[in-house]
């Protein structure tokens, strides 16, 4: 018999990983706490700073693609990084649940756009379109962000809507998952569109079909209690999200970003 998916900690009163102690902790709207030594930058996107030291030092994480193209695509502006010691705290303007994912050289995992909080530095950063009738139109949007402990041992933390709950899938095991649903797989796990039509009566047309993402193991996907679709905005390739999120971090980077636009 299969097991069903399990409820991952709301609570870390002390996780570890390389350069970095951190705590998970609140009810409603989640804050993830870190104390950094100094040793391995930590980056993040810069609407989800909630409060950091005063001798802490911040520059900009670099990006393997050009920004104009995460503009248009309806990404995050930017990725900050904390480059110094001292201790730094993150939330999402949202209830939820923040989960930590622990990373061993050469897993990756693949996290549905604007749920991404933190990373340590060893984890490669990425992101790729995706296709299809299902993720257009029913909350997967077009873009993913895509995450890779190359050579060391690394961690990412993601925000989930409602509480986070993880399946590890055998190989050719597979689940179906409402569009909105799913919050993060593994790199291991493929994953496809299912459509069911209904036939006859009012619901006969299109308008009545139900449609899964299905992942199919070997791996971990992990979905939300809440699931989430976004404005119509978002969905199409825009910004709708984004640009809601960037409210409350706007001010701290409107200059910066006005400039990095023209170049």
């Amino acid at each position: 018999m299969p097991t069903a998916p399990t409820i991952l900690p709301t609570q870390i009163q002390e996780g570890r990983a390389p350069g970095v102690t951190y705590r998970l902790e609140g009810e409603l709207v989640p804050v993830l706490h870190m104390a950094l030594d100094g040793q391995v930058p930590i980056y993040f996107e810069h609407h989800v700073l909630l409060w950091k030291y005063p001798t802490m030092q911040i520059g900009l994480h670099p990006l393997k693609k050009g920004l104009k193209r995460r503009v248009f695509g309806g990404m995050p502006l930017l990725l900050l990084q904390a480059e110094s010691s001292g201790e730094i705290a993150f939330s999402r303007d949202a209830p939820g649940h923040v989960v930590a994912l622990h990373l061993q050289p050469g897993e990756g995992v693949v996290v549905r756009e604007h749920q991404f909080l933190a990373a340590t530095g060893s984890v490669e950063y990425d992101y790729t379109r995706i296709k299809g009738f299902a993720n257009a139109l029913y909350g997967g949007g077009f873009f993913v962000d895509q995450f890779l402990a190359a050579g060391h041992e690394g961690v990412l933390w993601v925000h989930g809507y409602g509480n986070v709950f993880e399946k590890t899938l055998e190989p050719g095991e597979s689940i179906d998952i409402e569009p909105g649903g799913w919050v993060y797989r593994d790199h291991s796990v493929q994953m496809s569109q299912e459509v069911y039509g209904f036939k006859t009566g009012f619901l006969s047309g299109g308008a009545g079909n139900l449609v899964f993402n299905r992942f199919t193991g070997p791996g971990r996907v992990g979905l939300q209690s809440a699931y989430y679709h976004p404005p119509g905005s978002e969905t199409g390739g825009g910004g709708g999200q984004a640009q809601a999120n960037d409210q409350r971090g706007g001010g701290l980077l409107g200059n910066l970003v006005g400039g990095l636009l023209d170049n």
